[in-house]
């Protein structure tokens, strides 16, 4: 782990997805992102003047100075309201309340009281189960762990192939795996195959809809299903739902987790160390944490967390009734050590596992154990596929985007490298990854600085944030 340390998911660009905790994972251009929960204001015609820079600060300054406590998002919408004929977007508002010195600016570089990702390496972790031409490196207490070749690795070359630790896919897939269209383990969709089977769980009276494409996956699948199987465990299905409806896809990857700790505990002492020890050392930076230190970009959702944590607690330690308790204590019959238990449904450890969901899970819903220590730079030497034809959906493979020397760190890019260098670092800022010093970002700074076109950039930024709330106001974006 780094402050760029773990594969994240598709960046969340809205408020709401930001202040629940949508995941973050490596960067690949997706038609469909479930951090899109835009809520948008009524579109009216006669709101829709850019005020002035002077008029903008003023009223800014005023605003929090009466409302010292209030972050970006709330200074915002208290602007809007209190100027309803005002177009402004929340980005300029954060530059000018920034240059008046009324905000705290994440910055980078380890600042006294910052709060960065943290995460452990995995103790006996063997990685020659996935190759041979990488190893775990731990670089230091800011940047963590991560990867580096130990053999020439040429461009093109497949480093290794992986499957998920757990699975919370798409949700489109996941509505398809719902309807008994796609296997409720791998993922494949399913066809009129005679190797199809249903849950064995399943009855008319306790139907369980999810389906396996053989025998094999529904084995596999006892390790997280008959804990989120509506037959064997109801009290599961409100948390579900509750994630579904939200398209909040590291709430449903926490409960994969979670059912997959509890099986293990109670059938495999063995398995469950390895598999805990796993979790524990998944890079993590807390929902609290992220909010404290301003990276959320948006007022927390905090009663969204609680209803959240509720649901979760319901479904894995005190079902709401009698019934569902009966049925959740058939499948967990050993009593669960109070280390382990505050560590899981504790509500602070909680949202600490919100984040580690965010800061790990791979741009299609998969955890990955080797593929969580790849680190971040903006010309990435690795790449993140789907390539198997029968696994396609859960199953990576890692290949070489250029020749890799033995040493070298193995890199994957978090965001659009295409982007712009403030636009890449704020992306990562937002979620607690510090300033980008990678390479190439310090080649761009620099050369900027020698050229002198630092306030070119400046300028090009401001004249298209006022270009974005001119398009908005007249309806265009």
């Amino acid at each position: 782990m780094s402050i760029f340390g773990r594969p994240p998911s598709q960046f969340g660009r809205d408020r709401r997805a930001m202040a629940m905790g949508v995941c973050l994972q490596a960067y690949v251009p997706l038609s469909v992102d479930e951090s899109l929960l835009v809520v948008q204001r009524p579109f009216d015609m006669s709101a829709t003047i850019t005020p002035a820079e002077e008029d903008l600060k003023n009223a800014l300054v005023s605003l929090k100075t009466a409302n010292p406590t209030l972050g970006i998002a709330k200074i915002h919408a208290l602007l809007l309201s209190s100027h309803p004929d005002w177009t402004v977007s929340e980005k300029r508002t954060r530059k000018i309340l920034q240059s008046e010195n009324l905000v705290l600016t994440p910055t980078g570089g380890g600042a006294p009281g910052q709060v960065y990702p943290t995460s452990r390496v995995i103790e006996g972790l063997d990685v020659s189960k996935w190759t041979k031409k990488a190893a775990v490196k731990y670089f230091g207490k800011l940047k963590g762990k991560g990867l580096a070749a130990t053999a020439p690795i040429a461009a093109g070359e497949t480093i290794w192939k992986e499957d998920p630790f757990a699975l919370a896919p798409e949700w489109d897939l996941y509505d398809h795996q719902m309807s008994s269209h796609a296997c409720g383990y791998c993922s494949t969709p399913l066809t009129t195959s005679p190797l199809i089977v249903p849950c064995s769980a399943s009855t008319s009276a306790t139907p369980c809809p999810v389906r396996f494409c053989s025998r094999l996956c529904l084995s596999r699948s006892g390790r997280t299903h008959p804990l989120l199987c509506a037959s064997r465990n109801p009290a599961s299905a409100p948390l579900l739902h509750f994630a579904r409806r939200n398209q909040w896809m590291a709430l449903h990857a926490l409960a994969q987790c979670t059912a997959r700790v509890l099986l293990a505990y109670n059938q495999d002492e063995k398995a469950f160390e390895e598999d805990w020890e796993v979790v524990r050392s998944l890079a993590q930076l807390g929902m609290e944490e992220r909010a404290k230190g301003g990276w959320l970009n948006a007022e927390p959702d905090r009663a969204t967390w609680k209803k959240a944590h509720k649901l979760f607690v319901q479904a894995f330690q005190e079902p709401s009734t009698e019934a569902e308790k009966k049925r959740l204590a058939r499948l967990l019959k050993k009593p669960l050590r109070q280390d382990i238990a505050d560590a899981l449904f504790d509500y602070d450890a909680f949202l600490r596992g919100l984040g580690r969901m965010s800061l790990n899970l791979e741009a299609h819903g998969g955890l990955y154990v080797l593929h969580s220590h790849l680190n971040h730079s903006c010309t990435p030497n690795v790449s993140v596929r789907h390539l198997d034809k029968r696994t396609a959906l859960s199953r990576i493979t890692v290949l070489a985007l250029r020749d890799i020397a033995p040493g070298e760190e193995l890199f994957i890019t978090y965001v659009n490298p295409e982007l712009p260098l403030e636009q890449r670092r704020r992306q990562l800022m937002e979620w607690g990854f510090g300033k980008c010093t990678c390479d190439r970002c310090m080649k761009e700074e620099r050369e900027r600085k020698a050229t002198g076109a630092e306030s070119d950039v400046a300028k090009a930024e401001e004249t298209a944030d006022l270009e974005a709330e001119l398009k908005a106001g007249l309806g265009v974006m």
